[in-house]
């Protein structure tokens, strides 16, 4: 009889042993820490930031970001109860100081396949597209002209910041055409303002504000066919759950649906446009 008794509890232990294991991974499961508690618990969303007006702005006396790019951050972190730090980086730097965990957020990146395979996106914050924007008595540029192959000459130099989609989409669409790399959105409209460049290849949005500031000799081309279309958003680190992405998208999805995206772009136009005069 007791070897029975002996024999059936012995039947019985892996079952239990099973009934435990799930019960401590249904524990661990409940208790697994996302993300956004791990940001939480540091008390600070670190946001990497480079320049690109209306994007992203930084005050050179004050250091202080604007933009509507850092107003989602802060108001994002607003979201988690915790303070905004901002990180300042390039555009040539913004992808790889996320992937090496700098900072928690990439502001203002446009969502390319080639970055989809080193970091995730957040929904788009807005729509972006490519201009060219240019000295309208120029006369390296032909009247008229409507695509990058009617710009696409050997003696025509390309402005562009070094890094950024704009820079990866003139690049792949360019044969004859000279391109200048420079760091910085002031350094590549200087280029264009000191003639050392014929065209700033740039965010139409930001063009725009280029343009406006400069009415008496400025235009801006949105090329057909279109250069580039793509989303502009967060760009969130690879590791990063579902669970921690979908946080970001319903953040994001409803200041859009609100309007309230379309009001922080236009504040930050009109701070562009203010210091420009």
């Amino acid at each position: 009889m007791l070897s029975k008794m002996l024999a059936s509890a012995m039947r019985a232990m892996p079952a239990l042993a099973l009934i435990a294991g799930l019960s401590t991974t249904a524990a661990s499961a409940q208790t697994a820490e996302g993300y956004w508690q791990g940001v939480q618990k540091a008390g600070v969303l670190r946001c990497g930031a480079a320049v690109a007006p209306p994007y992203v702005m930084r005050d050179p006396a004050s250091g202080e970001y604007s933009g509507f790019f850092a107003d989602l951050c802060r108001e994002f972190a607003e979201t988690l109860k915790v303070k905004p730090e901002f990180i300042d980086t390039t555009w040539d730097n913004i992808v790889a100081g996320l992937q090496a965990g700098k900072w928690d957020l990439s502001l203002a990146l446009n969502r390319t396949p080639a970055r989809a395979m080193a970091v995730q996106f957040s929904v788009p914050a807005m729509e972006y597209q490519i201009s060219l924007a240019y000295n309208k008595e120029n006369p390296k540029i032909p009247a008229g002209a409507a695509s990058v192959a009617d710009i696409d000459k050997a003696d025509v130099t390309l402005a562009v910041m070094s890094g950024t989609a704009q820079d990866k989409a003139i690049t792949a669409a360019v044969k004859n055409a000279t391109i200048l790399r420079l760091p910085g959105n002031d350094e590549t409209r200087l280029a264009v303002v000191s003639r050392r460049a014929d065209i700033l290849v740039d965010a139409s949005d930001t063009n725009q504000l280029f343009t406006q500031s400069n009415p008496d000799w400025a235009v801006a081309l949105n090329p057909t066919p279109a250069l580039a279309k793509q989303g502009v958003a967060f760009g969130l680190p690879h590791q990063l759950s579902a669970a921690d992405v979908e946080v970001v998208n319903i953040f994001l999805e409803e200041k859009v649906a609100t309007g309230h995206v379309d009001e922080l772009i236009r504040k930050a136009v009109d701070e562009v446009l203010k210091s420009a005069q």
